[in-house]
């Protein structure tokens, strides 16, 4: 009960627009609260020295320089930086009432990064367009009802791969976008539930890697094929025991991919999948413990992944022509959010927070 107690103090502490002229929290218009006691203002102000600090959050790296997008607050909410060395100076690039919430450059160009926000707290997310010259702000999605979200680029990084839920608010579509030419946004998929979403364009972009997450323990993946708009399920479905996949990256080749997957197993290994015979080739059995996130260089060489052992993330690499580890840099305590390579394919970035 005492964890529940902070739970929700955090919660309300960080849905508070004002504070009443009682000097009690008044959460804001999204937030319903029933059967809570009145919370001081002093209690916040008690308690900011825990709640109120300066966090960083890797959102992108720059396709060509040793530069990243970072998400950082400082004021009230979190707003897109650049950084252009190590240990340098965070430049802000967005000042919005409200959070942005992720952030992205395509793969081939430095003009521009899309970016998402909502309006007022709603979580109704659109996609929008930073001209990094002029610092011009344009909106890609429909601006309505809707939740959208950023996705994959395609290899030439002419366009994104992004779920939306524009057609009747709740089953999240595929679609593709060019940033530059928003007209040309069109529908790939049509589906059914919340839970689809866009992984990764196949080398030669004729082809996008679907998720299907029904649960937390129950996902599948589809193959869909741009020219014609079929889709192939490529993972088991319909068996008695429900299975799990996380990730996805095609490999250089396109015959396989690179998942995460509970299937044969009590902990999410990290597997090759041929899409031909649909076999599996588990590469981490003999770790015993969770693969929890994991990315691909571009030339298909090298996997970054995290473990999860005992609470504490361990990053290591695999190399994928021997299916053998390679040592790895030894980080500080803590858990790691997110592993992503840069487009040289020898820089890493790793989202850590130290315990």
């Amino acid at each position: 009960m005492k964890l529940m107690t902070r739970c929700l103090l955090g919660m309300l502490l960080g849905a508070t627009t004002a504070f009443a002229q009682t000097g009690e929290i008044v959460p804001n218009e999204n937030l319903v609260v029933d059967g809570v006691p009145k919370i001081p203002a002093s209690v916040a102000e008690a308690v900011g020295r825990y709640t109120e600090f300066r966090s960083a959050g890797f959102l992108s790296w720059h396709p060509t320089r040793r530069e990243m997008l970072i998400a950082t607050r400082f004021g009230d909410t979190n707003q897109v930086h650049l950084v252009k060395l190590p240990g340098g100076a965070r430049r802000q690039l967005t000042f919005f009432p409200e959070r942005v919430g992720g952030a992205s450059f395509p793969r081939r160009s430095d003009a521009y990064f899309v970016f998402t926000k909502d309006v007022g707290g709603n979580e109704f997310a659109q996609i929008y367009r930073y001209d990094v010259a002029t610092g011009q702000v344009a909106l890609l999605s429909d601006g309505g009802r809707s939740q959208n979200g950023l996705g994959p680029w395609s290899h030439l990084g002419d366009r994104m791969a992004y779920g939306s839920t524009r057609r009747n608010g709740a089953d999240r579509d595929i679609y593709v976008m060019d940033p530059l030419d928003p007209k040309a946004d069109r529908r790939l998929l049509e589906v059914q539930g919340g839970g689809w979403g866009a992984l990764d364009w196949s080398p030669d972009d004729k082809q996008v890697l679907v998720g299907e997450e029904i649960s937390i323990n129950e996902s599948y993946l589809w193959l869909l094929d741009l020219a014609s708009g079929a889709k192939r399920l490529l993972t088991p479905k319909g068996g008695a025991e429900k299975v799990a996949y996380g990730g996805g990256r095609f490999s250089a080749d396109s015959k396989g991919l690179y998942v995460t997957t509970d299937k044969d197993s009590e902990f999410q290994r990290l597997a090759y999948l041929d899409m031909a015979t649909g076999k599996h080739t588990y590469l981490t059995s003999q770790i015993p413990w969770d693969v929890e996130s994991f990315d691909l260089t571009p030339d298909g060489k090298t996997i970054a992944f995290v473990t999860n052992e005992e609470g504490i993330s361990v990053l290591r690499l695999l190399d994928t022509a021997t299916a053998k580890e390679r040592p790895a840099p030894k980080l500080p305590v803590g858990v790691i959010a997110e592993v992503a390579w840069h487009e040289n394919g020898r820089d890493l970035a790793i989202d850590l927070s130290e315990t």
